[in-house]
């Protein structure tokens, strides 16, 4: 899928949190403290290969890719400590910020377990137009998880969090020149979705 820098703009982004169930925190700006957005790594600190992923919740190319070729990638290279993976969001629209919402919520432990049900069943989830029945959807795959409703509740209702996701995403694709999901770094090497036979050949070439 292609990104417009511009099209997620906070404004639009953000308008789904008008919702009941996804009410914007109501502090006064100036009594919050911007959250802080952890890096998503999975593997060893020191691989020798670090592997970027830019991918959307939403984009179905990104759900191909992780059926296709991550548990590959997982199994034979970020278990072994030779690829460090290191997960970065792009939202399109605001059924991905809030999967990334729920994903996030259960903490690092969990991301990406939730990552791995959020893509396997990306057409279940998010298949609805109605935003009150995603929600709900996104709800059920967090309590597989083990999250209880006020947890994610909270989670869900964290305007500010928000902002800061939708900010860092858009400061990292400007930054990289993203412009497609998913998009590949290799050891800083920029590619498009690729088969993993062809990953596998540019990983073996940095080992």
């Amino acid at each position: 899928m292609k990104i417009r820098l511009a099209a997620v703009a906070l404004a639009a982004a953000l308008g789904g949190m008008a919702l009941p169930a996804l009410a914007q925190d109501t502090a006064p700006a100036g009594e919050q403290t911007a959250p802080t957005v952890p890096e998503l790594v999975l593997g060893q600190a020191d691989a020798p290969v670090t592997i970027v992923e830019y991918a959307s919740y939403t984009c179905p190319h990104c759900a191909d890719f992780h059926t296709n070729v991550f548990d590959k990638l997982k199994a034979d290279y970020i278990d072994s400590g030779k690829v460090k993976f290191i997960f970065r969001e792009v939202y399109f629209d605001r059924y991905g910020l809030w999967a990334s919402m729920i994903a996030r919520c259960g903490g690092e432990m969990r991301y990406f377990g939730v990552s791995d049900m959020l893509f396997d069943q990306q057409r279940e989830w998010a298949g609805s137009s109605d935003p009150a029945v995603v929600v709900q959807n996104l709800k059920r795959i967090g309590r597989t998880a083990g999250m209880d409703d006020a947890t994610m509740d909270q989670c869900m209702q964290d305007g500010a969090m928000a902002q800061a996701l939708v900010e860092n995403y858009e400061a990292n694709v400007k930054e990289d020149g993203v412009e497609g999901t998913p998009t590949i770094f290799v050891n800083g090497a920029k590619h498009s979705n690729m088969s993993y036979a062809d990953l596998k050949e540019l990983i073996d070439a940095e080992l």
